[in-house]
Protein backbone atom coordinates (compact mmCIF):
# COMPACT_ATOMS: atom_id res chain seq x y z
CA UNK A 1 0.00 0.00 0.00
CA UNK A 2 1.36 3.38 -1.06
CA UNK A 3 0.56 6.46 1.00
CA UNK A 4 1.19 10.20 0.80
CA UNK A 5 0.08 11.79 4.05
CA UNK A 6 0.82 15.45 3.33
CA UNK A 7 -0.89 17.06 0.32
CA UNK A 8 -2.28 20.55 -0.29
CA UNK A 9 -4.99 21.78 -2.63
CA UNK A 10 -6.51 25.08 -3.73
CA UNK A 11 -8.48 25.05 -0.48
CA UNK A 12 -5.29 26.60 0.90
CA UNK A 13 -2.12 27.23 -1.11
CA UNK A 14 -1.94 24.32 -3.53
CA UNK A 15 -2.34 24.76 -7.28
CA UNK A 16 -4.71 21.80 -7.89
CA UNK A 17 -8.31 21.49 -6.75
CA UNK A 18 -9.24 18.70 -4.34
CA UNK A 19 -10.75 16.76 -7.26
CA UNK A 20 -7.57 17.18 -9.30
CA UNK A 21 -5.50 16.07 -6.32
CA UNK A 22 -7.46 12.81 -6.12
CA UNK A 23 -7.21 12.24 -9.87
CA UNK A 24 -3.45 12.83 -9.88
CA UNK A 25 -2.99 10.63 -6.82
CA UNK A 26 -4.88 7.82 -8.53
CA UNK A 27 -2.78 8.19 -11.68
CA UNK A 28 0.35 8.15 -9.53
CA UNK A 29 -0.55 4.79 -8.01
CA UNK A 30 -1.30 6.01 -4.50
CA UNK A 31 -3.73 4.04 -2.35
CA UNK A 32 -4.16 6.41 0.60
CA UNK A 33 -3.71 10.17 0.75
CA UNK A 34 -4.28 12.85 3.36
CA UNK A 35 -5.55 16.23 2.21
CA UNK A 36 -3.85 18.46 4.78
CA UNK A 37 -4.50 22.05 3.76
CA UNK A 38 -3.23 24.91 5.86
CA UNK A 39 -5.70 25.82 8.61
CA UNK A 40 -8.78 24.56 6.77
CA UNK A 41 -10.64 21.34 6.06
CA UNK A 42 -12.77 22.93 3.33
CA UNK A 43 -11.47 20.58 0.62
CA UNK A 44 -11.85 17.29 2.49
CA UNK A 45 -15.46 16.46 1.64
CA UNK A 46 -14.93 17.27 -2.04
CA UNK A 47 -11.82 15.07 -2.16
CA UNK A 48 -13.57 12.20 -0.41
CA UNK A 49 -16.50 12.40 -2.84
CA UNK A 50 -14.08 12.34 -5.78
CA UNK A 51 -12.25 9.36 -4.28
CA UNK A 52 -15.46 7.33 -4.44
CA UNK A 53 -14.86 6.86 -8.16
CA UNK A 54 -11.26 5.74 -7.63
CA UNK A 55 -9.71 2.98 -5.55
CA UNK A 56 -8.18 5.50 -3.18
CA UNK A 57 -8.87 6.57 0.41
CA UNK A 58 -8.72 10.17 1.60
CA UNK A 59 -7.86 10.70 5.26
CA UNK A 60 -9.45 13.91 6.61
CA UNK A 61 -6.56 16.08 7.72
CA UNK A 62 -5.38 19.64 8.30
CA UNK A 63 -2.07 21.44 8.83
CA UNK A 64 -2.46 23.85 11.72
CA UNK A 65 -0.12 26.83 11.70
CA UNK A 66 1.38 28.12 14.92
CA UNK A 67 4.13 30.50 15.92
CA UNK A 68 6.76 30.45 18.63
CA UNK A 69 9.73 32.64 19.44
CA UNK A 70 11.85 29.94 17.78
CA UNK A 71 9.89 30.21 14.53
CA UNK A 72 6.81 28.79 12.84
CA UNK A 73 5.70 25.34 14.01
CA UNK A 74 3.17 23.37 11.96
CA UNK A 75 1.12 20.54 13.41
CA UNK A 76 -0.66 18.04 11.17
CA UNK A 77 -4.01 16.73 12.33
CA UNK A 78 -5.20 13.36 11.01
CA UNK A 79 -8.58 11.62 11.24
CA UNK A 80 -10.16 14.91 12.32
CA UNK A 81 -13.85 15.75 12.12
CA UNK A 82 -13.75 18.32 9.27
CA UNK A 83 -16.84 20.05 10.65
CA UNK A 84 -15.65 20.28 14.25
CA UNK A 85 -16.37 23.73 15.63
CA UNK A 86 -12.82 24.05 16.93
CA UNK A 87 -11.49 23.68 13.36
CA UNK A 88 -14.07 26.02 11.86
CA UNK A 89 -13.23 28.67 14.47
CA UNK A 90 -9.53 28.23 13.77
CA UNK A 91 -10.15 28.56 10.01
CA UNK A 92 -12.05 31.83 10.48
CA UNK A 93 -9.32 33.23 12.70
CA UNK A 94 -6.70 32.06 10.23
CA UNK A 95 -8.35 33.81 7.26
CA UNK A 96 -8.52 37.08 9.17
CA UNK A 97 -4.93 36.85 10.34
CA UNK A 98 -3.56 35.80 6.95
CA UNK A 99 -5.36 38.66 5.19
CA UNK A 100 -3.76 41.17 7.54
CA UNK A 101 -0.39 39.48 7.14
CA UNK A 102 -0.66 39.57 3.35
CA UNK A 103 -1.50 43.27 3.28
CA UNK A 104 1.48 43.87 5.53
CA UNK A 105 3.78 41.95 3.20
CA UNK A 106 2.48 43.89 0.21
CA UNK A 107 3.31 47.12 2.03
CA UNK A 108 6.82 45.85 2.74
CA UNK A 109 7.30 44.86 -0.89
CA UNK A 110 6.15 48.31 -2.05
CA UNK A 111 8.98 49.85 -0.01
CA UNK A 112 11.33 47.81 -2.20
CA UNK A 113 9.72 49.07 -5.40
CA UNK A 114 7.68 45.91 -5.94
CA UNK A 115 4.03 46.85 -6.47
CA UNK A 116 1.47 44.05 -6.15
CA UNK A 117 -2.19 44.69 -5.32
CA UNK A 118 -4.17 42.51 -2.96
CA UNK A 119 -6.53 41.81 -5.89
CA UNK A 120 -3.56 40.37 -7.82
CA UNK A 121 -2.99 37.89 -5.00
CA UNK A 122 -6.70 37.12 -4.64
CA UNK A 123 -6.85 36.18 -8.33
CA UNK A 124 -4.84 33.05 -7.42
CA UNK A 125 -7.12 32.05 -4.54
CA UNK A 126 -9.85 29.45 -5.01
CA UNK A 127 -13.05 30.91 -3.56
CA UNK A 128 -13.79 33.46 -0.90
CA UNK A 129 -13.04 31.04 1.95
CA UNK A 130 -9.42 30.56 0.87
CA UNK A 131 -6.90 32.42 3.03
CA UNK A 132 -4.11 34.30 1.23
CA UNK A 133 -0.67 32.76 1.57
CA UNK A 134 2.81 33.21 0.19
CA UNK A 135 2.39 30.82 -2.77
CA UNK A 136 -0.54 32.98 -3.93
CA UNK A 137 1.70 36.04 -3.64
CA UNK A 138 4.51 34.22 -5.43
CA UNK A 139 2.25 33.47 -8.39
CA UNK A 140 1.17 37.12 -8.51
CA UNK A 141 4.84 38.13 -8.58
CA UNK A 142 5.39 35.77 -11.52
CA UNK A 143 2.43 37.28 -13.38
CA UNK A 144 3.77 40.78 -12.81
CA UNK A 145 7.20 39.84 -14.16
CA UNK A 146 9.14 40.48 -10.96
CA UNK A 147 10.34 36.86 -10.71
CA UNK A 148 10.71 33.92 -13.07
CA UNK A 149 8.99 31.27 -10.94
CA UNK A 150 7.42 30.53 -7.57
CA UNK A 151 10.73 29.21 -6.14
CA UNK A 152 12.43 32.34 -7.47
CA UNK A 153 9.92 34.50 -5.60
CA UNK A 154 10.72 32.79 -2.32
CA UNK A 155 14.44 32.89 -3.01
CA UNK A 156 14.60 36.59 -3.90
CA UNK A 157 11.66 38.38 -2.27
CA UNK A 158 9.38 36.57 0.19
CA UNK A 159 11.39 33.83 1.89
CA UNK A 160 11.68 33.76 5.68
CA UNK A 161 14.97 35.67 5.61
CA UNK A 162 13.75 38.59 3.47
CA UNK A 163 12.50 42.00 4.69
CA UNK A 164 9.01 41.48 3.25
CA UNK A 165 8.41 38.34 5.31
CA UNK A 166 5.89 38.40 8.16
CA UNK A 167 5.21 35.29 10.30
CA UNK A 168 1.82 33.61 10.58
CA UNK A 169 0.51 34.23 14.11
CA UNK A 170 -2.70 32.23 14.45
CA UNK A 171 -2.02 30.11 17.52
CA UNK A 172 0.72 28.75 19.76
CA UNK A 173 2.14 25.23 19.21
CA UNK A 174 0.30 23.97 22.28
CA UNK A 175 -2.96 25.49 21.06
CA UNK A 176 -2.43 23.86 17.66
CA UNK A 177 -2.16 20.43 19.24
CA UNK A 178 -5.17 21.09 21.45
CA UNK A 179 -7.24 22.27 18.46
CA UNK A 180 -6.54 19.00 16.64
CA UNK A 181 -7.25 16.89 19.71
CA UNK A 182 -10.55 18.71 20.28
CA UNK A 183 -11.53 17.78 16.69
CA UNK A 184 -10.92 14.10 17.44
CA UNK A 185 -7.64 14.04 15.55
CA UNK A 186 -4.14 12.68 15.88
CA UNK A 187 -1.57 15.48 16.23
CA UNK A 188 1.70 15.03 14.31
CA UNK A 189 4.57 17.53 14.20
CA UNK A 190 5.07 18.48 10.53
CA UNK A 191 8.65 18.63 9.16
CA UNK A 192 10.17 19.06 12.65
CA UNK A 193 13.38 21.05 12.80
CA UNK A 194 16.19 19.66 14.94
CA UNK A 195 16.65 23.11 16.50
CA UNK A 196 13.10 23.01 17.88
CA UNK A 197 12.84 19.41 19.05
CA UNK A 198 14.71 19.65 22.33
CA UNK A 199 13.06 22.85 23.65
CA UNK A 200 9.51 22.02 22.52
CA UNK A 201 9.01 18.26 22.37
CA UNK A 202 8.23 17.66 26.05
CA UNK A 203 5.66 20.47 26.10
CA UNK A 204 3.97 19.23 22.92
CA UNK A 205 3.83 15.63 24.13
CA UNK A 206 2.24 16.88 27.35
CA UNK A 207 -0.35 18.73 25.22
CA UNK A 208 -1.17 15.52 23.33
CA UNK A 209 1.30 15.30 20.42
CA UNK A 210 1.16 11.76 19.01
CA UNK A 211 3.99 11.69 16.51
CA UNK A 212 6.49 13.17 14.08
CA UNK A 213 6.58 13.52 10.32
CA UNK A 214 9.82 11.69 9.50
CA UNK A 215 9.61 10.50 5.91
CA UNK A 216 9.88 13.32 3.38
CA UNK A 217 11.49 13.78 -0.04
CA UNK A 218 15.21 14.37 0.29
CA UNK A 219 15.47 13.71 4.02
CA UNK A 220 18.93 12.22 4.73
CA UNK A 221 18.80 8.60 6.01
CA UNK A 222 20.70 9.56 9.14
CA UNK A 223 18.06 12.09 10.10
CA UNK A 224 15.27 9.59 9.49
CA UNK A 225 17.06 7.10 11.74
CA UNK A 226 17.27 9.72 14.49
CA UNK A 227 13.53 10.31 14.22
CA UNK A 228 12.91 6.56 14.37
CA UNK A 229 15.00 6.19 17.53
CA UNK A 230 13.36 9.23 19.11
CA UNK A 231 9.86 7.92 18.31
CA UNK A 232 10.63 4.54 19.82
CA UNK A 233 12.07 6.13 22.94
CA UNK A 234 9.17 8.56 23.45
CA UNK A 235 6.28 6.35 22.32
CA UNK A 236 5.49 8.40 19.22
CA UNK A 237 4.21 7.31 15.81
CA UNK A 238 5.86 8.35 12.54
CA UNK A 239 4.27 9.59 9.32
CA UNK A 240 5.49 10.76 5.95
CA UNK A 241 4.40 12.74 2.95
CA UNK A 242 5.53 14.84 0.03
CA UNK A 243 4.14 18.20 1.24
CA UNK A 244 2.91 18.49 -2.36
CA UNK A 245 1.48 21.84 -3.47
CA UNK A 246 1.22 21.09 -7.18
CA UNK A 247 3.30 20.06 -10.19
CA UNK A 248 5.05 23.41 -10.60
CA UNK A 249 8.37 22.02 -9.36
CA UNK A 250 8.31 19.05 -11.67
CA UNK A 251 7.04 16.56 -9.11
CA UNK A 252 3.88 14.55 -9.50
CA UNK A 253 1.83 12.80 -6.87
CA UNK A 254 3.13 9.26 -6.55
CA UNK A 255 6.76 10.25 -7.19
CA UNK A 256 7.18 10.04 -3.42
CA UNK A 257 5.30 7.68 -1.12
CA UNK A 258 5.61 5.80 2.13
CA UNK A 259 4.72 2.17 2.56
CA UNK A 260 2.24 0.86 5.10
CA UNK A 261 4.94 -0.96 7.08
CA UNK A 262 6.79 2.34 7.65
CA UNK A 263 3.77 4.00 9.24
CA UNK A 264 1.99 0.93 10.67
CA UNK A 265 1.56 2.34 14.22
CA UNK A 266 0.01 5.49 12.75
CA UNK A 267 -2.43 3.42 10.67
CA UNK A 268 -3.32 1.39 13.75
CA UNK A 269 -4.08 4.58 15.67
CA UNK A 270 -6.39 5.67 12.86
CA UNK A 271 -8.09 2.31 12.52
CA UNK A 272 -6.84 1.66 8.97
Amino acid sequence: MRLDLHIHSTASDGSCTPVEVVERAARGGLDVIALADHDTTAGVAVAQAAAATHSIEVIPAVEVSSSHELGEIHILGYFVDPEAETLLTHARRGREQREGRMRGMLERLSLQGVTIRYADVAAHMEGEDTAPSRPHLARALVDAGYVASVPDAFSRLIGDEHPAFLPTSISSPREAVETIRAAGGLAIWAHPDNRHLAPLLDMLIEAGLAGLEAYRPGTPPGRVERFERLAERRGLVLTGGSDWHGPTRGRELGDFFVEAREVAPFLDEGGL
